[in-house]
C-alpha cells in the first residue's frame, strides 16, 4: 500500500496493494453457496471444492459472472490509492482526517454494492475439498513510517481504519485497526467461508509536520496452512 500525504502542507494518502500468498491456485468453479443475501452477509458459508485461496483488496477481476453464479476470480495487479489533503490551517490539530480510497466497490460474491465511495473493499476465502477445521490468516505488512521526498516522515501508526458494509448487522470479519509497522494479523478466516468488509481509512493528524507528499506501501497477504 502506498500512502500519499498531501497537505498544503500536504498529508497522507494510502496506496494499497493486494497480494496472494501460498495460494495453490486462483479459484476454480464454485460448488455451492449457502446463505446468499447481504442482510448479514459479511461472512457466508460456501461449499467445498478444489483447494484454493483468494484475496481482493480494492480492485479485483472475476470472469464468468459473480462467484455465486459460477464465476472465477482472476489475478489483478492494480495497486489502489488512499489519500487525503490536509489544509494548512488544520495541520496537527489532532482531528482525524478521512482518507479517500480508490477501487471497485461491488462484491464479487453477488455484485451487491457493498462499499461506498471512498472506502476500500476487502474480501478473501480459503476453500478446501473437505470440512476439516482449518483457517487462513490475513496479514498486512507496512513500513514504520510514511516518508516524503525531502526526507521527512510520519509514523505509520497515524493511519487507522474503521470497518463496515452496506446491509451488515454484526461484527466485521476483517475488523477495524491501526497499522503498526512490520507484519500484523488482521483476521483469521475459517475455511469454506466468504469474508468481506469495507475499510474507511483515517489519518490521525496528531503532529505538525513539514509540507510535502508522504508515501508508504502496505502489502496484504492471505496465508494458508
Amino acid at each position: 500500500m502506498d500512502l500519499h500525504l498531501s497537505h498544503l502542507p500536504r498529508f497522507p494518502g494510502i496506496r494499497i496493494a493486494s497480494r496472494m500468498l501460498r495460494s495453490p491456485m486462483l479459484l476454480l468453479p464454485v460448488l455451492a453457496i449457502a446463505g446468499i443475501g447481504h442482510a448479514c452477509a459479511y461472512t457466508i458459508a460456501i461449499g467445498t471444492g478444489t483447494k484454493a485461496a483468494y484475496l481482493r483488496v480494492g480492485d479485483g477481476s472475476i470472469s464468468g459472472g459473480n462467484y455465486n453464479a459460477g464465476g472465477t476470480p482472476t489475478a489483478n495487479t492494480t495497486v489502489n490509492v488512499v489519500s487525503v489533503t490536509v489544509p494548512a490551517n488544520v495541520v496537527g490539530n489532532t482531528v482525524d482526517q478521512t482518507m479517500t480510497g480508490t477501487g471497485r466497490l461491488t462484491s464479487d460474491l453477488d455484485g451487491f454494492a457493498f462499499c461506498n465511495t471512498g472506502q476500500v473493499y476487502i474480501s478473501a476465502f480459503y476453500r478446501l475439498p473437505t470440512t476439516v477445521n482449518q483457517s487462513a490468516t490475513l496479514r498486512a505488512t507496512s513500513p514504520a513510517t510514511l516518508t516524503s521526498a525531502g526526507g521527512d516522515s510520519i509514523p505509520i501508526s497515524q493511519i487507522s481504519w474503521t470497518s463496515s458494509g452496506n446491509g451488515d448487522a454484526g461484527a466485521q470479519p476483517i475488523p477495524a485497526g491501526t497499522f503498526t509497522g512490520g507484519t500484523q494479523t488482521l483476521a483469521t478466516l475459517l475455511r469454506n467461508t466468504w469474508n468481506e468488509s469495507c475499510h474507511t481509512f483515517r489519518y490521525g493528524n496528531d503532529a505538525i509536520v513539514a509540507a510535502g507528499t508522504y508515501n508508504a506501501r502496505v502489502t496484504y497477504t492471505l496465508a494458508t496452512p
